[in-house]
């Protein structure tokens, strides 16, 4: 009886095909694998760096500040050769910074025992200010605040201040006596800033001194 074509040794049978199947699987499956892990990384790293860039600029500067006491000073903030960081700052807040020469940012977040500001507690500031034609004095808190304020700012021309020229401002959740600041939310932490216009220590933040800033006090805080 003759042996039909493709029925001999080198013919593949159901037998011989099954381990190749299987091994065609197991390698698309491990290739499938490694692409999901791939895509899983790249979409991973797209939500921290999204995340992480929210954190970074929803706040105050995060680099490139000189720290004096309970202040830091940001005498780049707003020159041309500003860091990205500053920048995005700026541009998502909507704040035209001062240049080089035209003044000077200072910024608090913590009192002069080091404690984180507090929306819950009632803080002095007190003293005197650089010289300097004009300044502001601001409070803030991080992201967007629950509610307007009644106030969130004090200017020089505004002040209250003492027979020697030095001056006060209470910033707490109750209403104050004489400069009164309000907190701008209920609870979480708060910023300080205070901006020279017109300023000689817009030249060089070296001149200022920890002396030349308004103390910050805390007072008390609600239980």
């Amino acid at each position: 009886m003759q042996t039909p074509a493709g029925a001999g040794q080198g013919a593949e049978t159901p037998a011989r095909r099954a381990p190749r199947l299987g091994a065609l699987l197991r390698g698309a499956t491990s290739r499938s694998a490694r692409v999901g892990l791939v895509v899983y990384a790249l979409a991973l790293g797209g939500v921290l760096g999204l995340v992480s860039a929210d954190y970074a600029t929803s706040g105050g500067y995060p680099f490139g500040g000189t720290p004096i006491g309970s202040w830091t000073a940001w005498p780049k903030a707003g020159a041309f050769d500003a860091d990205p960081y500053a920048r995005a700052v700026n541009a998502r807040a909507g704040d035209i910074p001062l240049a080089v020469g035209e003044g000077m940012l200072l910024t608090a977040a913590a009192d002069d025992s080091g404690r984180t500001l507090d929306a819950t507690c009632t803080y002095k500031l007190s003293g005197i200010t650089p010289p300097a034609r004009a300044w502001t004095l601001t409070v803030t808190g991080r992201g967007k605040a629950e509610q307007a304020p009644m106030r969130d700012n004090f200017t020089s021309t505004e002040i209250l201040r003492d027979a020697d020229g030095q001056f006060a401002i209470l910033l707490s959740p109750e209403v104050q006596p004489g400069n009164w600041l309000p907190m701008p939310r209920p609870r979480g932490p708060v910023r300080l800033a205070l901006r020279l216009y017109d300023t000689p220590v817009a030249a060089s933040v070296s001149s200022l001194e920890r002396d030349s800033l308004p103390a910050i006090e805390r007072v008390g805080c609600a239980r």
